[in-house]
């Protein structure tokens, strides 16, 4: 390692600390409260007052823009995913009728499965099958029951810079239920926390909401789908994945 980034690193390690020991406050919190508070809505409004308080007290309140674009009624938001603090990044600045949809795989944490469940996210089997199915019913019941969805359409994330190919799912359901989809970029987690470190770093974290794409017969999916990647795009700083060489 470079004597610079080496020096970085040490630097780093107090505030990285300090953060853990938050975090880890702020999670028992989340915990208790998704234990004891009934109600989906209420819990959520519970699990986004944790996260703020995460960020306010790592010194780390994002700034946001945007937040008129918000629509009223349901939508489905669609943001780019760089680090695990994402999911704790969008809870704690989109309001509490936002519903996650994560992928199955998280299921098997159980402490994190827990949590997630009592706050109405949804889990969904990326594999085509019954299971999937399934999946895909529940969550189009909640977007017919008015309820708003939010995806990273990612998938997943890496160490490496860069917008990752999208999968198509977001797109379709938005377009199957005919509500707007709401583009959103994240930026500053991957700096703070990257795939290959445990320990946060100092970094600006800023979250832009973008005006909102309307699928429709006269919009495809796909079209929505690159519309969608061209405004998250549009601010990130960072390359374009699924563009050809």
């Amino acid at each position: 390692m470079p004597t610079g980034s080496h020096n970085r690193s040490v630097a780093n390690l107090p505030y990285g600390f300090w953060f853990a020991i938050s975090f880890f406050g702020c999670a028992l919190a989340a915990i208790l409260l998704a234990c004891c508070i009934p109600g989906d809505h209420r819990r959520r409004r519970a699990m986004r007052a944790t996260s703020t308080a995460l960020f306010r007290l790592a010194a780390a309140s994002p700034k946001l823009h945007g937040a008129e674009h918000l629509p009223p009624g349901p939508a489905v938001a669609v943001a780019n995913h760089a680090s695990y603090l994402d999911g704790l990044l969008l809870t704690a600045v989109l309001p509490e009728n936002y519903q996650f949809v994560i992928k199955r795989e998280v299921t098997r944490v159980p402490v994190m499965h827990f949590v997630l469940r009592r706050v109405g996210a949804h889990f969904v089997d990326r594999s085509a099958g019954t299971r999937a199915a399934s999946d895909l019913r529940a969550i189009l019941r909640t977007a017919g029951d008015g309820g708003s969805l939010a995806f990273f359409p990612e998938g997943t994330f890496t160490a490496e810079p860069g917008l990752r190919p999208f999968r198509s799912g977001a797109f379709a359901l938005a377009q199957r239920c005919a509500v707007p989809l709401v583009p959103i970029t994240l930026q500053g987690t991957r700096a703070m926390l990257p795939a290959n470190r445990w320990l946060p770093a100092r970094a600006e974290l800023t979250v832009t909401i973008h005006r909102p794409v309307m699928p429709s017969p006269e919009t495809a999916a796909p079209e929505a789908m690159q519309r969608c990647r061209a405004a998250i795009l549009s601010v990130l700083d960072e390359p374009d994945l699924a563009r050809p060489d």
